[in-house]
């Protein structure tokens, strides 16, 4: 009688709910009744209308099914809707989607963890189909909170925390996927919503063993595919939180950047990973390999922003965000760090100067876990090298015109001591503060960084004005180590085809041809250079071989430097001009009016040794490489002080220093024989046997600058030719015996021009410059006078328009007066 009454009441029912009840079998470990769900799928298919209904009833018996505990029912109503939703595709379909939508957040509000399985199952099918109508009002803020909690699960059972957090990030990828392309669904961006799916994301890639394993963004299609192809990486939540990361972040446009860093910046501070970075640093690798190339500069703005916040901070922290810059730069593709790179390395800068400062005063931000003020000279030094070697960095991404402005620009920012020449006392305490000098180091440092990074082409455009003037102007600071800077930084520049590392030590060569050295002719432009500034290039590398407080390193650098020099740019001009500052820099260390250690003269002995050792094979010249060959074996036997080896050795350590105030001719260098050597093989010795003058910077500016006023001549008894004067008459008449005297040499005016050119010589040899301009420039007076007088005599009087002078103009008027218009007088016809 009872099921009598149920299939009378059945009957009444509408035909969509009928059709709905016959799919449930009686028993729900029978699954769902396939016949009855093909006539459910028609029906839903012809009657459209009806879907949403449909959607309803489902939800409502699946939403008592759960209250009850039946399970079973529970996945068949869901198996249901899933096939509804990959079937139908009605117009009314967003109506029966809400319904789905309930039935999904019934699930993951349920305590079972099946069924919050089964939940997100159906959540991530249903963000694979296309809708063809958009949804206005459909929201997802609670399916972004609760995959966000299961995300964060933190079971003790490790299965169950793993299958938690593996679902919970498959839901997020199916929110975002269902979101991130549709401009009319909700804002995936907005930052409520970001500020829960990036910290869910980051706190799953923070369990894997990132440091060990390369990055999925930086591994090829078929290693990617392993990695992410097979059914084990399900298993895996942070395999598959870096894949949604970087969909996330690949998807992201212009304006939304910022929405997704923002939160891994706050999660990283939040909890203190960036000391150790390992992880901010491959968090950052994932995010720069995926991100669009034209908006990655927005991420090294960002951080940049960032490092400023953390200005007042422990440095450990700011070497971390700084780390994390370095490693950004050099995925960033070329050109795209943006439009203010001189921006970007003054703030690099300022924070340098800020690391400085916290070192000379000893104080750095307020710890609030120690409550008291710390100061860790280890953690500043390892925050000022972290920010030299970010610079490197980017500017190794950067074109070479933007590599040489960093340079000009790190020059500008350097506080220059004043010219400190050797004369002058090395130990003057105000020449540079103790503050400037640090930073002065810091950014030299930071300039050799640089330099590293650019190949020099052309020297003169590696070698501007702006730029070479105050490089050497340091190069004569009174602290070693700054002149070790520069001699480094001169090294990055000049060595075009790594032979740096082979020349840093000073060395006797039997054979340079078991150096592996690689060096070519000089380029024409180079030539060019090198004849306008070698003086200036080598008097610097004189005044810094005779500072008295030159430490082993300053002679090692000058030699290498020498070495540069004579292989990039070895021209006859230049051999000639380093040949006589080794010379001079022998007799500087002979001299004993010099206040000079020993152990210092010892040490420019070995490095004249060195280099006219290397040049000589480089030249090749027979005599020459005897000579030096016959001076090197007479210190090896007898004076082995005098060998780079021992020199530096004995310099650096201050012990076993000889005292010998007058050395055997033997064992230095004779000038006379180098320059018969240099003659046999056909090279212009007028130069080499001028003793080498050092000339301050001054003297060599004026050099460059002043003009060659003996090149100018003006004929003063052309005076007679020129018009309004009369011409002389010749006096005697031309015959063949005065063109014979002519012809024939005067053996008197011959000696009379061979006694001028002595003395000329020997006036520009001794007379000093000041004295000189002052001689040339009365006689440039006198010259401009005699001009003056001439013009005045040949100037033409200015007539009126008409041609009428309004009075009689005399030869010595130079300009005259015209008749006003107005007082003109005009014949008749033209009146009218």
């Amino acid at each position: 009688m009872a099921n009598d009454c149920c299939n009378c009441c059945s009957a009444f029912k509408p035909r969509y709910k009928r059709l709905v009840d016959n799919i449930f079998p009686v028993d729900p470990q029978d699954g769902l009744i396939k016949n009855n769900m093909e006539k459910l799928v028609f029906y839903a298919l012809s009657s459209p209308e009806k879907l949403d209904r449909i959607g309803s009833y489902l939800a409502q018996r699946l939403s008592r099914d759960v209250s009850r505990h039946r399970i079973g029912y529970v996945f068949v109503s869901m198996e249901a809707m899933d096939q509804l939703l990959l079937t139908c595709h009605a117009q009314s379909l967003n109506l029966f989607v809400e319904s789905f939508l309930k039935m999904i957040s019934k699930l993951l509000e349920s305590h079972d963890l099946e069924l919050q399985m089964l939940g997100t199952a159906s959540f991530v099918k249903f963000s694979n189909i296309e809708e063809d109508t958009p949804s206005y009002h459909r929201r997802y803020d609670f399916f972004i909170s609760k995959f966000s909690s299961m995300c964060h699960c933190n079971s003790h059972d490790v299965a169950v925390r793993q299958r938690t957090r593996t679902s919970g990030i498959r839901g997020l990828q199916g929110v975002v996927r269902k979101t991130v392309s549709d401009d009319l669904q909700v804002n995936i961006w907005e930052p409520t919503h970001m500020e829960k799916i990036i910290p869910s994301l980051l706190f799953n890639l923070h369990d894997s063993p990132l440091t060990s394993r390369p990055s999925l963004a930086e591994m090829g299609p078929v290693e990617e595919g392993r990695a992410t192809g097979g059914p084990a990486d399900d298993d895996e939540p942070y395999k598959l939180a870096e894949t949604v990361l970087r969909d996330l972040v690949c998807q992201a446009a212009f304006g939304s950047i910022k929405s997704v860093l923002k939160p891994v910046l706050s999660h990283l501070d939040n909890h203190g990973l960036w000391d150790p970075n390992k992880f901010a640093i491959q968090t950052f690798k994932i995010i720069m390999y995926s991100i669009n190339a034209q908006y990655s500069y927005m991420a090294i703005a960002m951080l940049l922003t960032h490092l400023d916040t953390h200005s007042q901070g422990p440095a450990r922290i700011k070497a971390g965000i700084v780390e994390v810059l370095s490693e950004t730069a050099v995925i960033t593709a070329s050109g795209s760090i943006g439009p203010q790179v001189l921006e970007l390395f003054n703030t690099l800068l300022r924070h340098l100067r800020k690391s400085i400062d916290y070192q000379l005063t000893g104080q750095t931000m307020f710890d609030e876990s120690a409550n008291e003020v710390l100061y860790n000279e280890r953690d500043e030094r390892m925050n000022q090298n972290a920010l030299i070697k970010t610079m490197g960095s980017f500017v190794s991404v950067l074109p070479d015109y933007q590599k040489i402005e960093v340079m000009m620009f790190l020059m500008s920012k350097l506080p220059l001591p004043r010219i400190c020449h050797p004369s002058l006392d090395q130990g003057d305490p105000f020449l540079l503060s103790e503050g400037d000098a640090l930073l002065l180091r810091m950014l030299l440092k930071s300039l050799v960084e640089v330099g590293t990074k650019y190949t020099t082409v052309s020297m003169a455009t590696s070698f501007p004005t702006t730029f070479r003037e105050p490089l050497f102007r340091l190069s004569l600071a009174p602290d070693p180590t700054i002149r070790s800077l520069v001699q480094q930084t001169l090294h990055t520049l000049i060595d075009r085809h790594d032979n740096c590392p082979h020349l840093l030590e000073p060395r006797i060569f039997r054979d340079i041809s078991d150096l592996p050295l690689t060096y070519e002719a000089c380029s024409r432009p180079d030539i060019s250079f090198i004849k306008r500034h070698g003086a200036q290039v080598y008097t610097h590398l004189y005044d810094n071989l005779v500072m008295a407080n030159n430490i082993v390193e300053n002679y090692k650098y000058i030699y290498c430097t020498l070495a540069l020099l004579a292989l990039e740019l070895g021209t006859e001009e230049t051999l000639i001009e380093s040949v006589r500052m080794i010379l001079r820099v022998q007799e500087e260390a002979c001299c004993l009016d010099q206040p000079l250690p020993f152990a210092h003269r010892y040490a420019m002995h070995s490095i004249c040794a060195s280099y006219l050792n290397l040049i000589s094979q480089l030249t090749a010249i027979p005599a020459f490489c005897q000579h030096v060959e016959q001076v090197l074996d007479t210190r090896r036997s007898q004076a082995i002080y005098l060998l780079p080896e021992q020199a530096l050795k004995s310099l650096g350590s201050g012990t076993g220093v000889p005292v010998v105030e007058t050395l055997d001719p033997k064992q230095l260098f004779n000038l006379s024989v180098i320059c018969e050597a240099f003659a046999s093989s056909g090279h212009d010795i007028t130069k080499l046997s001028i003793p080498f003058q050092a000339k301050t910077s001054e003297q060599l500016i004026q050099r460059r600058t002043s003009m060659d006023i003996s090149a100018i001549s003006v004929d003063v008894e052309s005076l007679q030719s020129s018009p309004g004067s009369e011409r002389r008459s010749a006096k005697e008449s031309i015959t063949f015996e005065i063109l014979k005297k002519t012809l024939e040499p005067d053996e008197a005016q011959v000696e009379r021009e061979a006694s001028k050119r002595r003395e000329l010589m020997e006036r520009f040899r001794l007379t000093p410059l000041g004295e000189m301009a002052a001689s040339n420039e009365a006689r440039m007076t006198q010259i401009h006078t005699q001009l003056d007088k001439i013009l005045e005599m040949v100037s033409k009087r200015q007539l009126s328009p008409a041609g009428s002078p309004k009075k009689n103009m005399t030869a010595s008027d130079s300009v005259g007066e015209s008749l006003p218009t107005y007082e003109m007088t005009y014949p008749s016809l033209c009146v009218y």
